[in-house]
């Protein structure tokens, strides 16, 4: 299995319930096809540095992932048949990538603590 990392922008037009519904599904969507969800990180409504679809705010968010190959795949689709969802990259973590996500995951979950 590889590690993946996604972020994806969603439409500031959401409430903040249709925004965490929707990233609920993505993570239904990976679990069901047998993924490990390391990381989830809601960045919140962020400006844009250029207009998508007219809209100059979206909605980031962040999931890291351990998973075969086909499931990116169908994960992309499922980005791309949403209607709420304006842009998107998922990306494969080398070892390096790997290490560092996993220093920030434990400095996030420390700063959470604190």
């Amino acid at each position: 299995m590889n590690q993946y990392e996604t972020v994806f922008i969603l439409t500031p037009v959401l409430s903040d319930e249709q925004m965490k519904e929707t990233v609920a599904k993505f993570k239904k969507l990976l679990t069901d096809k047998g993924a490990e969800i390391l990381n989830e990180e809601t960045w919140g409504l962020k400006k844009m540095a250029y207009a998508i679809q007219k809209k100059s705010t979206g909605f980031y968010c962040l999931l890291e992932f351990k998973a075969e190959p086909t499931v990116v795949n169908s994960l992309e689709i499922g980005y791309r048949r949403d209607e709420k969802v304006i842009r998107f990259l998922t990306v494969k973590l080398d070892k390096y990538a790997a290490q560092y996500a996993e220093k920030r995951r434990n400095k996030l979950s420390k700063k959470e603590e604190a």
